[in-house]
């Protein structure tokens, strides 16, 4: 590999575009697994509100998370149109119901900004960035944040 194509690696990051409760956020490319249509999941006792139930992926059973009301955002309502992304950080795997999946971003580093400093630790903890696409702002979603909240880690 050239030095200039390191460089480019270095600086250069993929996301996957998707929309939850009428919003725009992105997962880095390497945190997905795959994305599948929805198909309804077994309810859990005892769960959140956000956590829909489980899955069976392939003989691995994994949480489904409405990720639109993971943030607040009121329930996504389930139908055929939806899709489940599944997601992996530190070898653990999680579904994400969201509304649609959009496109493949490629940005530069530097086209990254801050989440703004809203006085909201759980804004500071659920997004890891904004990055501005056309006229939208696109939420880098902290796929940790959400892990957390399947451990019970409240945001």
């Amino acid at each position: 590999m050239s030095e200039t194509a390191e460089v480019r690696a270095d600086t250069q990051f993929e996301f996957i575009t998707f929309s939850a409760g009428g919003q725009n956020y992105c997962l880095e490319i390497t945190q997905i697994r795959e994305i599948r249509r929805w198909t309804p999941v077994t309810a859990l006792p005892h769960t959140p509100a956000d956590v829909l139930g489980v899955m069976n992926l392939r003989g691995a059973v994994i949480p489904i998370f409405d990720l639109a009301a993971r943030f607040g955002l009121g329930a996504t309502p389930a139908n055929e149109r939806n899709v489940v992304i599944v997601a992996a950080m530190d070898g653990t795997t999680i579904g994400l119901l969201v509304e649609s999946v959009s496109e493949i971003l490629s940005v530069e580093k530097s086209a990254i900004q801050e989440t703004p400093d809203i006085k909201s630790e759980a804004t500071r903890h659920s997004i890891l960035g904004m990055i501005s696409v056309d006229d939208t702002m696109v939420r880098v979603v902290n796929l940790e944040a959400v892990l957390d909240a399947g451990k019970g880690v409240s945001l």
